[in-house]
């Protein structure tokens, strides 16, 4: 029989508060210091997509970046892909700033190009324009997402536990969400990737990990609230019902966190880069949701019901 830990997580609540307000404080320092990078699928712009083969001369995209700035005349930054099925290896010149661009432009780029790499025949595939206007909406629509699918779970989350409160539960899961939508945004922010369609894929993804991770504890609270009614205390049954699950909760969130670093390390190696700037913000957003399931929901709601407690206390004293 596995041994149930007896740590006093209620009790060190404090501390994994000041721990989040640090890394939350953090996240809002680097962006005023950074800024936020928005893809061109989010603010408009041009991508001009390139095919290219290994060659005795390997491609730096450093200095890709740095041809293509040159021949064009604005900043520009540039992502690799590789088709895993045929193996055909591209990269996209990616102008933010351009909404449409010339043809004699193009063909500038593509010379340079060229020149700079005659050993890998590299040659234009397409160009993709995306207006502001269309980014925007499209950013609009991720959102409103987003905000959908907090609502349905915190609607969700207050049906299934009413019988230990159910809108403070819904609620506290939200928080501990919002918690983890800004850490992944702040690994966005520090890590230089920008803001496109793979941190909404990632934000929709944690909200799916920690919501049910922290479902989970509170499934276990209120079957300990059935089960050992007033001969418990509160604080008592939270830290039991976090214990009971906590072996669980860890190894599912590192059996996933191993695979997200596999894949890295694989994207890593290959060089798709796309596929990093989803993976690496994943697995701390996996971190992330596990720790605000843990130490931050269940604490919150534990403090709510405590001060919910104390005010009815008030009232009959009265």
């Amino acid at each position: 029989m596995v041994k149930i830990p007896n740590i006093d997580f209620v009790g060190k609540r404090k501390l994994f508060l000041s721990i989040s307000a640090i890394l939350i404080v953090i996240v809002a320092l680097g962006t005023i210091i950074f800024g936020v990078d928005l893809d061109i699928s989010f603010k408009g712009g041009t991508i001009i997509s390139y095919t290219y083969q290994d060659g005795d001369k390997a491609i730096n995209m450093s200095d890709v970046e740095k041809t293509a700035e040159k021949a064009l005349g604005e900043k520009v930054t540039v992502s690799t892909k590789i088709n895993l099925l045929n193996e055909n290896k591209s990269f996209d010149v990616n102008l933010p700033k351009s909404q449409t661009i010339e043809s004699s432009k193009q063909e500038d780029l593509t010379k340079a190009l060229s020149e700079a790499y005659p050993d890998n025949k590299i040659e234009y595939s397409s160009i993709t324009t995306v207006n502001a206007n269309m980014g925007k909406s499209f950013l609009a629509k991720c959102s409103v997402a987003v905000l959908f699918g907090v609502i349905i779970m915190t609607i969700y989350i207050a049906i299934r536990f009413r019988i230990i409160s159910g809108w403070s539960a819904g609620i506290t899961a939200v928080i501990a969400l919002i918690h983890d939508m800004i850490i992944v945004f702040g690994a966005f922010v520090l890590l230089g990737f920008a803001i496109d369609d793979s941190f909404m894929a990632v934000i929709l993804t944690i909200l799916g990990y920690s919501a049910n991770d922290t479902v989970i504890i509170y499934d276990r609270i209120r079957e300990n609230k059935r089960l050992y009614g007033n001969r418990k205390e509160l604080s008592e049954i939270v830290n039991l019902s976090i214990n009971q699950t906590l072996t669980r909760s860890i190894n599912t969130s590192i059996t996933t966190i191993v695979t997200m670093i596999v894949v890295s390390v694989v994207a890593l190696l290959m060089g798709v880069t796309s596929i990093i700037s989803f993976s690496i913000p994943m697995i701390v957003g996996l971190i992330a949701g596990s720790y605000s399931s843990i130490c931050i929901a269940s604490q919150i709601w534990y403090m709510w019901q405590t001060s919910d407690m104390k005010a009815k206390l008030n009232k009959k004293k009265k």
